[in-house]
């Protein structure tokens, strides 16, 4: 695979091998920028399908990811994409933040309505002279200029959605409005993916949906991030990580064997790559990527391909 900074993600992930993409966070402060830019040379080398940078509610960040989204694009190999959430926003500044990224060279947007500012799982509530939906931010998009645009799906619903079936309609919806990709909250368990995909399809749509997958590192990891994604936490992780609780050492080859083994699955059931949530580092992703096979020049395993196991003992 051969990156350049004018690439698009379909085209990055228009390919016939499992690969896999990164997500970051802006930094807040020096330190948080040294720590990013360590994290993105080290996986540069490993050739990603993209590189994604997220958006803090209500706009937090907003120039923290053009500035960060514009480096990579000028400084790296990478294909990089931002993501653009209508929270707290007019349609005017929608449009101002869509021109200073074409500015910044980016053709990659990931539309999000986004969520509330200070509570996530607070309740929605639309700016005056904003935009209500996700699909309305992409059609937006679409119309400012030749954009690549991606999505956010739900494989257990939107924690706002009344039903699974209108969850999926919502995210058909996206995309009618000219969504090409969708990437999915986290998730622990691979059947709501599953059966996601199976309804996508059924209803006639063949965009990609890229799983999103959180390294399990850690007990926070573990459990702050199915609260947050609306995901359920499978009783039997539950059990099966439970005897290393209280134990960060032992957790973290635990959670990182269960991640590969569901990754695994993942790639086995045909699922065209892998969407990494990095937490800004390098290693763990490192690690999963290896295990994989996903490196640009590997071998890369085939769907149904068996895959080798992580050696027992990972790096901290």
């Amino acid at each position: 695979m051969t990156t350049t900074t004018a690439s698009t993600v379909t085209e990055r992930i228009s390919v016939e091998r499992p690969f896999f993409a990164v997500e970051f966070f802006p930094p807040k402060d020096d330190q948080g920028e040294a720590d990013l830019w360590r994290a993105i040379r080290r996986l540069e080398v490993l050739d990603p399908a993209y590189v994604s940078v997220t958006y803090g509610a209500g706009g937090s960040s907003r120039d923290r990811t053009v500035r960060t989204v514009e480096r990579i694009a000028t400084d790296t190999t990478l294909c990089s994409m931002a993501h653009l959430t209508a929270v707290s926003h007019s349609r005017d500044e929608l449009r101002h933040v869509i021109g200073s990224l074409a500015a910044a060279g980016v053709r990659n947007i990931m539309a999000l309505r986004g969520d509330p500012p200070g509570d996530p799982l607070g309740e929605w509530v639309k700016h005056p002279e904003g935009l209500e939906y996700a699909d309305e931010l992409v059609s937006l998009i679409k119309r400012s200029g030749p954009f690549c645009v991606g999505v956010a799906a739900f494989p257990y619903g939107h924690p706002r959605s009344a039903d699974l079936e209108s969850d999926t309609e919502k995210l058909i919806g996206k995309f009618r409005a000219g969504a090409e990709f969708a990437v999915t909250q986290l998730f622990l368990e691979p059947e709501g993916f599953l059966r996601l995909r199976d309804r996508v399809a059924a209803a006639g749509f063949d965009q990609q949906i890229i799983p999103g997958i959180m390294p399990l590192t850690s007990e926070k990891t573990f459990h702050k991030g199915p609260e947050l994604s609306g995901s359920p936490l499978p009783e039997s992780l539950i059990e099966r990580l439970s005897p290393y609780s209280g134990d960060p050492k032992s957790f973290r080859p635990a959670g990182m064997e269960v991640t590969g083994e569901l990754c695994e699955r993942l790639i086995a059931e045909g699922v065209p790559g892998i969407h990494f949530y990095s937490l800004n580092r390098s290693t763990a992703t490192t690690e999963l990527v290896e295990r994989l096979g996903l490196a640009d020049g590997g071998p890369g395993p085939t769907a149904g391909e068996p895959v080798a196991a992580m050696p027992a003992a990972v790096r901290a």
